[in-house]
């Protein structure tokens, strides 16, 4: 049940959306002058499938079962955007159907400038499933193996578990595998039952025993901040900080920036940059 803000909150949001909504806009003849702009609760009742006694009270913010099927037949009969749809949802409290998984549609090509501008620190762009979409010349320089492997093993979980030994170099993955599989798992449950996210699992778990025995954990965590450790072969070690920031415009994409932890780290990329500058 909506709390009090909730409530009020919910209240005016669907006032405010009913009054946008013109008769005509829907097919109903405008008839008797109204008193009120826009369609009347009976009439949004009616055209989203529901009681007007439901729906009255679910713009009251009164306790009832509120499904994810109904809140879409409302949002359809008011017209309501991607943003305000998400909108009613927390107003009202209802989990959030899954998110959808499809590839990201094409990356406008600003966003290479962005990254060209974050060297020296190591960049990139990954989607929700943790493929690794575009980066910087630093996070090449990092992970040569990575960015140059075939598009279904691009991707930073697959590098962790399945890439062949000394292709990672993380001096901490014991520490990080754990930590990645729970987040990976996280993002996972928006997107149960689609089968390009079940075939991966099932190839890592095939590929990689270790993340066979985290994924039975069913552990789950949100995304946060994590530090990696890396042994870099003719450079020495690097810790850097990733932070992920999502991206405006392209749901599930982020752009992560790792950061080095001190100044040893921040040196080392530096040598690391000029090393494959003169490869």
């Amino acid at each position: 049940m909506p709390t009090t803000t909730n409530r009020t909150e919910l209240r005016e949001f669907l006032r405010s959306r009913r009054a946008r909504v013109s008769p005509e806009d829907v097919g109903i003849l405008p008839g008797v002058r109204r008193r009120t702009p826009g369609l009347r609760r009976e009439e949004v009742a009616q055209l989203a499938g529901v009681g007007i006694t439901w729906y009255t009270w679910l713009e009251q913010g009164r306790p009832i079962n509120v499904s994810s099927q109904v809140l879409d037949a409302v949002a359809r009969t008011l017209s309501l955007d991607a943003a305000e749809r998400d909108h009613l949802y927390r107003l009202a409290e209802v989990p959030q159907p899954p998110v959808s998984s499809d590839p990201p549609s094409e990356l406008p090509g600003h966003l290479d400038t962005v990254l060209e501008a974050l060297d020296p620190l190591p960049a990139m762009l990954v989607d929700a499933r943790t493929d690794v979409l575009r980066w910087n010349r630093a996070y090449a320089a990092l992970h040569p193996a990575l960015v140059s492997a075939p598009p279904g093993e691009r991707n930073t979980l697959w590098h962790l578990f399945a890439a062949p030994e000394g292709q990672h170099h993380i001096v901490n993955r014991d520490e990080q595998a754990p930590e990645a599989v729970a987040g990976f798992r996280y993002r996972y449950s928006q997107n149960v039952g689609d089968p390009r996210w079940q075939d991966f699992v099932a190839r890592l778990c095939a590929a990689s025993p270790l993340f066979s025995r985290l994924w039975a954990t069913h552990d789950v965590a949100p995304p946060h901040l994590c530090d990696k450790r890396y042994d870099v072969t003719g450079i020495g070690e690097v810790s850097l900080r990733a932070t992920g920031m999502e991206l405006t415009g392209h749901p599930g994409v982020r752009l992560v920036v790792h950061t080095p932890t001190d100044r040893r780290s921040r040196e080392n990329i530096d040598r690391l940059l000029r090393q494959a500058t003169h490869l």
